[in-house]
């Protein structure tokens, strides 16, 4: 309970547009959320610089070493904050019985299974690029009765299905789903901006994207805060991945990947660039969490 206060009391920092639909002002697009060399094809993989081709390659890897402890390693490197975060994440979506929703590099089913709690008739598809993650996912699926193989008879389909797929290249008919979700997974995207084309793509006129993404602390605030994360970051976490996943390597990228992750201002250009409007983003725990919300119109 302590730890739920303390998230309601400081955890929302702001919200750097206000709620609602009115359409947010421009923000001035510097950079592209990935930086690209035109002729070499590269882009950036934690701190090293590899070709764009190889990147996907080298996601995989880190995720088929820590599909089996994904969620404990969650659990133990954000002291249990995850959940409250997905809880707030899916609150900010309002689910609704009929909605179809799209849960894009959402192999473990994290944010679906609170989307069919919130709205038990809803539908959910989760695509990940990863299959160890959506076996993982599936079990889970099954083992609460949620999953994609349970008998339908009064349901053209089922409430939850897993599918694999790249979200730079959804194997998907465009303007089908109400709702496209990315929880911490466009950071471990090659190309994000054809990620957030896909997901303008798939959505029907009027339909929501909601992105959650990990964050570095903004360095013009809480400086002491933000010393103590960054210690926490790059000496506690990989070794908290050598002793619950066993591979210290992968959570060294983790860390990495989220400060080469843009600030929330040049992820909103980039989502307008892509179509969306009527933008909002919210800080959560001084910043080192952001909600992305966009819409279809």
């Amino acid at each position: 309970m302590a730890t739920r206060a303390l998230f309601q009391r400081y955890g929302r920092l702001q919200a750097t547009t206000p709620k609602g639909p009115r359409p947010a002002a421009r923000i001035p697009c510097t950079r592209p959320l990935v930086t690209v060399n035109s002729a070499d094809a590269q882009t950036h993989f934690g701190y090293r610089q590899v070709d764009m081709q190889e990147k996907p390659q080298l996601v995989q890897d880190v995720f088929d070493s820590v599909a089996r402890s994904y969620d404990v390693m969650n659990d133990a490197m954000s002291l249990g904050m995850h959940r409250l975060w997905k809880d707030h994440f899916v609150n900010r979506l309002a689910p609704w019985d009929g909605m179809r929703l799209v849960d894009v590099a959402g192999g473990t089913g994290d944010i679906a299974f609170r989307v069919l709690r919130a709205a038990p008739q809803a539908e959910a598809l989760v695509v990940d690029v990863n299959q160890n993650m959506l076996q993982v996912g599936e079990r889970r699926a099954h083992a609460a009765a949620l999953s994609s193989g349970e008998p339908s008879s009064a349901r053209a389909r089922p409430r939850l299905r897993f599918m694999h797929g790249d979200a730079e290249s959804l194997p998907l008919d465009a303007e089908q789903f109400d709702a496209y979700t990315i929880s911490f997974g466009m950071r471990n995207v090659a190309r994000p901006e054809r990620a957030l084309a896909e997901a303008v793509r798939v959505l029907r006129r009027g339909g929501r994207f909601l992105m959650m993404e990990l964050s570095a602390m903004p360095e013009d605030r809480f400086p002491l805060l933000r010393q103590a994360y960054d210690t926490y970051s790059f000496r506690v976490i990989p070794q908290l991945g050598q002793w619950i996943a066993n591979d210290r390597a992968a959570y060294e990228y983790l860390v990495q990947s989220i400060r080469r992750f843009p600030p929330p201002a040049q992820v909103g250009a980039t989502m307008r660039d892509a179509g969306l409007q009527a933008l909002t983003t919210e800080e959560l725990c001084f910043g080192v969490v952001c909600i992305y919300s966009g819409w279809k119109v």
